[in-house]
């Protein structure tokens, strides 16, 4: 078979599947999660202004990403409405997003009453692509949230370069990126924050909860602040300086990502080891396709997704759905990712966003924005025709394990007529 090998009759068409065993199942967790968890209980001092383990995270994580300072909160999307908040961004002001990326990326944009700019993805990376963004830049451009998507670091090099010529705050979201590497710096502490999260999937979790990371000590004085009721950190407890919120950390979060953060830096090796593994034996698979390996900029990978685009012209105009179908029926958990780019969202396309219709009718706009004119190619094909997700713990897994996954891949191409 040019494309593949047949191996048998499909799955899902009455065959053999490849595999029948479970992948490592997530989030992983030893005796170090609940020796922590535990100390928690025992002492009583569940908030972190009584505990510590909260404080100790901040401090380990910021130092593993390079970083200076760490304010830990209760979600990646708090992180990144608290980060916007620090920078002072608010009504009036367009913040340039990428359209293929979780909600939160564009929605807390909103939450500070600000207006989302979708600037579209780079077909070789699916990471917001440089030249859109200098394209889309106005007197009303304040920032840019450049995402780390799947783990893959973005352009950092040029998106610095484009928010100093034109002053814009650049507020890295790496969601997906937790020991990612641009050119032997982790990606987080880059820009002028960072937000990360830990969230039940994520790269190491406590469920829920996120961090913001900066190496500016106003910014993270300000985010702490923005964190908990605009107090001062050192400051008299019932005196409040700026409009902030209960954002905190629990202890027992803290506990359990310190002893997740442990682990880090081995899993994201083995991330990409495997990944690299899964690339070597994929490509060259006509109507596969990889991201493309952006050597030496990218140190590392942090691969909270593994990706590669299908392009059903080369199969018969059998459907990227039908695909991940058969893939699914030989064993290997796969998904299409986000179904449609966030502008296609109800929310955008009826501006269901705050009452009167702010931010876009606020008198500090004063511009006209009609999110259903909005036109992103790449990710739109991204979303409808080509990409195909694996999820991080997959790559956890063994080397059988991606064997199996390679094996499967080509018995589906290989047997594409019975689809």
């Amino acid at each position: 078979m040019e494309n593949g090998e047949a191996m048998g009759k499909l799955a899902i068409k009455g065959g053999t599947p490849v595999r029948t065993k479970g992948f490592l199942p997530w989030p992983i967790y030893d005796e170090r999660e609940i020796k922590a968890v535990e100390e928690v209980i025992r002492s009583r001092h569940w908030w972190r202004y009584s505990g510590k383990k909260v404080t100790e995270f901040e401090e380990k994580f910021a130092k593993y990403h390079n970083a200076k300072y760490g304010v830990a909160v209760t979600s990646g999307t708090t992180a990144l409405e608290i980060a916007l908040k620090a920078a002072d961004i608010g009504p009036g002001d367009e913040v340039i997003v990428p359209p293929y990326t979780f909600l939160a990326t564009a929605s807390s944009v909103l939450l500070v009453n600000a207006i989302p700019i979708f600037v579209d993805i780079d077909s070789e990376t699916y990471n917001i692509n440089p030249t859109r963004i200098e394209e889309a830049i106005t007197n009303k451009t304040k920032a840019i949230i450049p995402v780390h998507f799947g783990g893959y670091p973005a352009d950092m090099d040029r998106i610095i370069r484009i928010a100093r010529k034109h002053n814009l705050v650049v507020i890295e979201d790496a969601a997906h990126a937790h020991g990612a590497i641009w050119k032997g710096k982790k990606v987080g502490a880059i820009g002028d924050m960072g937000t990360f999260s830990f969230q039940e999937s994520k790269n190491i979790s406590s469920g829920e909860g996120g961090i913001v990371l900066t190496n500016d000590k106003d910014l993270a004085e300000k985010c702490f602040s923005l964190m908990s009721f605009g107090r001062m950190k050192g400051g008299l407890f019932y005196t409040h300086h700026i409009l902030g919120w209960n954002y905190r950390m629990t202890e027992f979060q803290g506990a359990i990502l310190g002893a997740q953060l442990e682990r880090l830096e081995e899993q994201t090796n083995r991330r990409e080891k495997n990944a690299n593994y899964l690339s070597e034996h994929l490509r060259g698979i006509k109507g596969l396709s990889l991201l493309k390996r952006d050597d030496p900029r990218v140190t590392r990978r942090a691969y909270h997704i593994y990706i590669f685009k299908y392009d059903k012209s080369s199969f018969n105009g059998v459907p990227r759905e039908r695909f991940i179908e058969a893939l699914k029926g030989e064993g290997i958990p796969c998904a299409s990712g986000y179904p449609i780019p966030l502008y296609k969202n109800p929310m955008f396309l009826e501006k269901k966003f705050w009452h009167r219709g702010c931010p876009l009718s606020c008198p500090f706009y004063g511009k006209e924005l009609d999110y259903s004119k909005v036109n992103c190619p790449v990710a739109e094909k991204a979303c409808y025709e080509e990409a195909v997700f694996l999820t991080q713990n997959l790559l956890l897994g063994t080397k059988e394990d991606m064997k199996n996954i390679v094996r499967a891949i080509k018995k589906v191409v290989g047997n594409i007529d019975e689809l």
